[in-house]
């Protein structure tokens, strides 16, 4: 299902920000150097297993549910 990691990085982003700038920036940083880059997914990328797993591994780690 293409788009799923595109959903995933958006609800990682908008819990762990609440809105704020200046934390929506930080969480998309954390992001980089967990080796995903937010901006190179869109609604239509094709959905990669090991990314996933990075960001289900990520969101537990943040406290974050997806």
């Amino acid at each position: 299902m293409p788009g799923q990691i595109k959903t995933m990085i958006d609800k990682i982003i908008a819990q762990r920000s609440g809105g704020n700038v200046t934390l929506i920036n930080t969480t998309k940083t954390k992001l980089l150097l967990k080796g995903i880059d937010p901006d190179k997914f869109v609604w239509n990328s094709p959905d990669d297993q090991a990314i996933i797993t990075k960001l289900r591994t990520l969101a537990t780690e943040l406290r974050v549910t997806l």
